[in-house]
């Protein structure tokens, strides 16, 4: 299994400052920040793969974000984006495809139909996942977040032959990782409700993923993930 390994991170990038000279030079690059869930996803995936070397990290404030960015990059202006053969492509869940699909390194989907349609199924649901633990932190008690975690309850459930959605470490656990972390961190320090609970699946995927290091090394302080919460939710 490919590994993370510990690399110097870049600064990230502000309004002040001027951008890259070498952004359209033919070589890959994501454009991320350390707080995103959605571009830790494809910093997760990048990790795994061993592709650190092939693909710089340029990491972007994202209170402070520099108007070139949105100029000369990514006119969504948003992260993540990939600069891969001079051409800028976006959105997480196609970006972590797309490298799993384009770039060498271990695969993370499995040949088996069976899993491969549900992993279909498990990304499709992600965006319903993510959406009800935002809604939810906003409301009174956990609101629709119990539910939500249940259904990954469940979907833990369905192979038997591992500790992660599809058995072995995939695609589907890349992108529900940084939310599940979010959103634990969130339910137990604010709502004190404890995700686990009842969940012992759940409570052992956690407990594995812990221990992936592609997705160890870009765990940010979670005093800061719950900070950044925080604020997203009194919006």
């Amino acid at each position: 299994m490919a590994s993370g390994v510990k690399e110097v991170l870049p600064p990230s990038l502000d309004s002040s400052s001027e951008p890259p000279p070498d952004i359209f030079d033919g070589t890959t690059k994501l454009f991320t920040a350390y707080i995103c869930p959605y571009a830790q996803r494809v910093w997760i995936t990048r990790n795994y793969k061993g592709l650190q070397d092939k693909i710089k990290l340029i990491a972007m404030d994202l209170e402070n974000r520099p108007a070139w960015y949105k100029e000369k990059v990514y006119p969504a202006n948003k992260v993540p984006a990939l600069v891969h053969n001079n051409e800028v492509k976006g959105e997480s869940l196609d970006l972590i495809k797309y490298l799993d699909e384009n770039f060498e390194g271990p695969s993370l989907l499995p040949n088996d139909p069976a899993k491969r349609e549900f992993a279909e199924h498990l990304l499709s649901y992600s965006d319903s996942f993510n959406g009800a633990g935002f809604s939810s932190f906003r409301a009174d008690g956990i609101g629709e977040v119990g539910a939500a975690f249940d259904y990954l309850e469940n979907a833990l459930g369905k192979f038997d032959d591992g500790p992660f959605f599809l058995g072995t470490f995939s695609l589907v656990d890349v992108a529900y990782a940084p939310f599940v972390e979010r959103f634990q961190l969130f339910a137990s320090d604010v709502k004190k409700y404890d995700v686990t609970e009842g969940r012992p699946k759940l409570a052992a995927w956690i407990e594995e993923i812990d221990k992936i290091e592609a997705y160890k090394v870009t765990k940010a302080d979670p005093k800061e993930f719950l900070a950044a919460l925080k604020k997203r939710i009194a919006c």
